[in-house]
């Protein structure tokens, strides 16, 4: 089997990519071992701005609306609802934290994003201080998505559903050899299990462990919109909620663990002035990076492999914008935007 390419991995940045490649009519097969947890733990925000400090994500004003339009289109392909607008209300710990929000408000590019309109109240949460509305967010069902675009190339023959067997792939100068197939390219875009990739496994990937609960609770009234404390409670219909993500650098294996259970259930009963019930807990793990920035770019040695990783909790809106950046570096020779090129760490 002949193809343009050989895409190893199958969370956000892998789908994306074959979605870039199909539309530019280039051929592909996809190997995955349903390992992308991250992709599918993830609570699918869509949001550009960093609810801490009040401010825009690395290039969120170019990615954002290009994520959006991808995400609709891909809907449409599909044929399959994707995408939830769902605006965030940022429940304020402080007069500080309003004075801060109002600032940023006024600022360009944040202005479309922070409504300056503070909201008083919300049944079930606790709040001294109000809410301030973010709009032009959402959520994207990365679990319908993957299932989706998996079931169409398995219909074409595209996709493999085995892990990829490093010692079984050759290359020269024009090709690369996998087992029966012969790639121009291969692109690895296998989230955390870049760590065990001989051909990658220098780059600085962290590993970053989030888990989420789902709960019932059927005092809160939080139907049309997220809300963000220390952690995003998202709405799933029928009174239940996602709640989470925590942040662990430090951790043994993917599991859910009972200390991630208790720090988000202590907080959230700090939060909520309504009882609720854990039905629900899940684990994955990031492809993070020290200097929070993706890892995109070629072997320095073997010029047919490629890396398109490294998003963190950022792949849904960076992950459209990456597909683009990998295609025009491969195929058109355009380089990489700096910060995002693994060339940084040689």
């Amino acid at each position: 089997m002949n193809v343009d390419y050989i895409i190893v991995g199958f969370g956000l940045s892998g789908l994306c990519l074959a979605e870039k490649l199909g539309r530019e009519h280039k051929t592909f097969v996809v190997y995955d071992n349903q390992s992308q947890d991250a992709s599918l733990v993830a609570g699918g925000i869509f949001n550009p701005v960093i609810l801490k400090r009040f401010t825009l994500a690395w290039n969120a004003q170019e990615q954002a609306p290009l994520a959006k339009d991808f995400y609709t289109e891909l809907e449409q392909y599909l044929g399959v609802k994707l995408v939830k607008a769902l605006p965030i209300l940022r429940r304020f710990n402080s007069v500080e934290e309003q004075n801060n929000w109002f600032d940023a408000a006024d600022k360009t590019f944040l202005e479309d994003y922070l409504n300056t309109s503070l909201i008083k109240e919300v049944e079930g949460v606790n709040s001294s201080y109000s809410f301030g509305k973010v709009v032009g967010t959402g959520i994207l069902d990365t679990n319908r998505l993957v299932a989706a675009y998996k079931e169409k190339l398995l219909n074409e023959n595209l996709l493999v559903e085995k892990s990829f067997d490093y010692d079984e792939l050759s290359m020269d100068s024009s090709k690369v050899n996998y087992k029966e197939i012969t790639a121009k390219q291969i692109v690895f875009c296998e989230g955390f299990g870049l760590k065990q990739n001989p051909y990658f496994d220098h780059l600085q990937l962290v590993g970053n462990k989030g888990e989420y609960i789902t709960i019932k609770c059927d005092g809160l009234e939080l139907k049309d919109c997220m809300l963000k404390f220390s952690f995003f409670v998202i709405p799933l219909g029928d009174q239940f909620f996602k709640v989470g993500a925590t942040y662990n650098r430090d951790f043994q294996d993917r599991y859910a663990t009972s200390e991630a259970k208790e720090e988000i259930v202590s907080k959230l009963e700090k939060v909520l002035s309504v009882p609720f019930e854990v039905v629900k807990q899940e684990a994955g793990v990031r492809p993070t990076t020290k200097d929070r920035r993706p890892l995109l770019g070629q072997h320095p040695t073997y010029k047919n492999i490629y890396v398109n990783n490294g998003f963190g909790s950022r792949g849904i809106i960076m992950a459209p914008s990456a597909a683009n950046w990998m295609f025009n570096f491969i195929e058109k020779g355009i380089e990489l935007p700096k910060e995002v090129d693994i060339k940084r760490f040689y």
